[in-house]
């Protein structure tokens, strides 16, 4: 089974082999011959001069041109990128730029081993996992540029959770991806894979306990997606973490804290936590307790408090079908305290903010209109009468 595999893999590498080699040496055999440059012929570790310097200059070239080359390559396949109307092609170009550049690498060792002459079974095996590799890597690059037909797909099941479903599928993908082309690279330099496998066997026990919490986040991030409790892009609150929810991935969810700091919570942790999603609320709340000076009398406190309420309910901002409360409730140490407790008809922060600003102008105006005035901390000495100093 094993010398089956490496059969196949053997076959795939040398169908995509560049046999370019030859014609390199060819050239530098006619250079020899032509007696052009004689210097080139000396024999220096039982190599040509020449064959040394092409190695080296080779690899040289290829390694500090390869991203040159690969972006030469790109440029020249845009113009027939760009004659179709989808994008999925730009977004394949761009993501082979990787790939491609690996590629003129491997054949620049290629080239600098052959013209040493170096040709044993290891060097001949690295150059091949060499290229076994840039096959998987260019694989695994196109998963990413295809990302938007799998955020497509993922719409028609479920529209709202497109996003969190289709990095659930493209992480799975690529897990696949990483595992096979590590079980392809290990049969090709002949480890038994399949046998591999089966010792972990003897450590399933052990492996299992050590797998443990990945499992269970696993089984969490899929409970989220099920449960529909967040999305990227929602503003939530976990226990002592608040902030914008930046990514969902199979072990951990990405938080991003409103002072700008980068929260990973397991996943495990979120989904048996309760979680305070605002995003998901129409409106938001104000509530605040005015403090009025002893000063104001009664008939005062009336009409401001018929003020207020007349200014709440006729507020375009203001939602009127949620709980509206504006009374006089307590007499304070220093203050006459009126509670006010009402909804803004929106949940972003900003316009919040802008409306609450607008509401507190209001009510100054309210209560300087009706000439009273806000109360702040303070204590009154009464002396009743004064000592006689004569007596």
């Amino acid at each position: 089974m094993n010398e089956n595999n490496n059969t196949n893999t053997d076959e795939i590498i040398d169908k995509i082999d560049i046999n370019f080699v030859p014609y390199a040496q060819n050239l530098l055999d006619e250079l020899y011959k032509s007696n052009a440059v004689p210097f080139l012929s000396e024999h220096y570790w039982e190599l040509p001069l020449g064959n040394i310097l092409a190695a080296v200059f080779s690899l040289i070239v290829f390694f500090t041109l390869r991203k040159l080359f690969a972006t030469l390559t790109i440029k020249v396949l845009q113009p027939l990128a760009k004659r179709t109307e989808n994008y999925y092609d730009d977004r394949i170009l761009s993501a082979l730029k990787g790939p491609l550049s690996f590629v003129f690498l491997t054949i620049g060792f290629r080239l600098f081993f052959t013209l040493l002459h170096i040709d044993t079974p290891f060097i001949e095996k690295l150059i091949d996992s060499m290229v076994l590799f840039n096959i998987f890597w260019a694989i695994y690059a196109l998963v990413h540029a295809l990302r938007g037909a799998v955020y497509h797909f993922t719409e028609r099941f479920n529209p709202a959770l497109a996003h969190e479903m289709g990095n659930f599928i493209l992480t799975i993908i690529r897990g696949v991806i990483l595992a096979v082309a590590l079980g392809a690279i290990l049969q090709f330099w002949g480890i038994n894979v399949a046998g591999l496998v089966a010792g972990l066997g003897i450590g399933g026990l052990a492996f299992a306990l050590a797998a443990k919490d990945t499992a269970a986040n696993l089984f969490g991030s899929i409970a989220l997606l099920l449960d529909k409790s967040i999305r990227i892009g929602e503003w939530i609150k976990i226990g002592d973490v608040e902030g914008t929810v930046e990514d969902i991935g199979m072990r951990t969810t990405k938080i991003r804290a409103f002072g700008k700091a980068l929260i990973t919570l397991p996943n495990q942790v979120i989904a048996n936590s309760p979680i305070q999603n605002f995003s998901r609320r129409g409106v938001r709340r104000i509530k605040m307790t005015l403090g009025l000076t002893y000063s104001t009398n009664s008939q005062q406190m009336e009409s401001i408090l018929t003020d207020i309420r007349t200014m709440l309910r006729s507020h375009k901002d203001i939602a009127q079908k949620e709980t509206m409360l504006v009374n006089f409730s307590s007499f304070d140490d220093s203050s006459l305290g009126i509670f006010i407790y009402t909804f803004t008809d929106t949940a972003n922060w900003a316009r919040y903010m802008e409306i609450k600003e607008d509401v507190n102008l209001k009510i100054m105006k309210i209560i300087e209109d009706n000439n009273s005035d806000f109360a702040f901390p303070s204590q009154s000495l009464y002396v009743e009468s004064m000592p006689n100093i004569n007596q």
